[in-house]
């Protein structure tokens, strides 16, 4: 049952204004123009005018707060799905180069997968800001008062800056790697203490696989230089020893036929992306020239195209009668035997014996 008192009815005036305000809301309106009671119009007031009211400017901020959400996750997805799936600049000619068409096409799924990680980290920051000035916004609406909120708040978040500054480099870390695309997620990097493919990668750690099977867990604010193996392009390197009396003008045309051959070839096309070239003469010894080929390759290609390089040449040299490049060998004969009636009983004469001499590298001097 209600008492009057507990709304001071007698207090009020038997007005509209006197019982709902200045501002008089519908439902103390109507509850007005329907009993004309006091108590009726202040119950209606103060247990359902009022929570009605704060319901509704709740519900107002929370679906402002989700069309605010949702149009910021629309245009950062428009964005990253551009990013994501842009094409390949073309040439005045409406040809596109070759080694920029490859390296794309290696990178595309690179691309994407970075985009979207972006995309990601994006949608999560809008999130975590627009929800969380929606809740301090339903906090006022109820009547709390903010102004200590906010500075236990600020005492904390100082407080978690200084203790947890390595964490906190970490995630920028990881953040700033993942925005300048230092590497991504199949890429052989070196990262100093470990060097494998990227397996994984967050905001707090990267996961390395080296060639040993061993999986490294590194903080990324511990990396201070890595270097990316496979981004953009790689080179294979082949250094192939020829004798040192060889004519290095006939080396280089056949180490030239042999690759050129290669990159003729359509499968083996794919993978390089330019001509290979014969640098030259890399190293001299007292036995031997080292001449160095290069070829320009995708992408984590270079191994395999050094591999079949490597057959190509040494089967053109072998083919036009380059002797490899080995030890010195001096045959050493025997002095002949006397003429003697050979029988059951003498021994067998001695036979050559070839002795191979090896000189030793380390004392012989070596330009590059």
């Amino acid at each position: 049952m209600f008492h009057a008192t507990a709304f001071r009815v007698a207090d009020l005036p038997s007005t509209l204004t006197g019982n709902c305000g200045n501002s008089p809301g519908i439902a103390c309106r109507l509850a007005w123009d329907v009993t004309h009671s006091p108590t009726a119009t202040q119950v209606v007031k103060v247990y359902l005018a009022g929570p009605v009211s704060q319901a509704g400017r709740i519900a107002f901020v929370l679906v402002l707060a989700l069309l605010v959400r949702f149009i910021f996750h629309r245009l950062i997805n428009k964005v990253t799905e551009r990013a994501a799936t842009a094409t390949l600049a073309v040439t005045p000619n409406g040809r596109a180069n070759k080694a920029a068409a490859t390296i794309q096409m290696a990178g595309t799924e690179r691309r994407e997968q970075r985009a979207r990680a972006l995309g990601s980290i994006l949608r999560s920051a809008i999130s975590v800001i627009v929800f969380g000035i929606a809740a301090l916004t339903i906090l006022g609406i109820l009547g709390f008062n903010l102004a200590p909120l906010l500075a236990s708040t600020a005492v904390l978040g100082v407080a978690l800056g200084f203790g947890a500054q390595n964490l906190v480099r970490d995630y920028l870390a990881g953040l700033l790697m993942l925005v300048e695309d230092h590497y991504g997620v199949g890429d052989t990097i070196n990262a100093g203490v470990a060097t494998g493919t990227v397996e994984a990668m967050s905001l707090l750690t990267t996961t390395l696989r080296d060639v040993n099977g061993v999986v490294w867990h590194i903080r990324n604010g511990t990396i201070d230089s890595v270097g990316n193996e496979s981004q953009g392009w790689s080179r294979a390197v082949i250094d192939y020893p020829v004798p040192y009396e060889e004519d290095l003008t006939r080396i280089r045309m056949l180490m030239e036929q042999a690759a050129n051959g290669l990159y003729r070839e359509s499968g083996w096309k794919e993978l390089m992306l330019e001509k290979p070239e014969v640098w030259g003469a890399q190293g001299l010894s007292g036995k031997e020239v080292t001449m160095r080929l290069v070829a320009k390759t995708a992408p984590m290609r270079q191994l395999e195209v050094g591999r079949e390089l490597r057959a190509r040449v040494k089967a053109a040299l072998d083919e036009a009668g380059v002797q490899p490049a080995g030890p010195d060998t001096i045959l050493i004969s025997a002095p002949p035997a006397p003429a003697i009636a050979p029988s059951a009983s003498s021994p067998e004469p001695p036979a050559e014996v070839e002795v191979v001499v090896e000189e030793d590298e380390s004392d012989t001097p070596e330009t590059s």
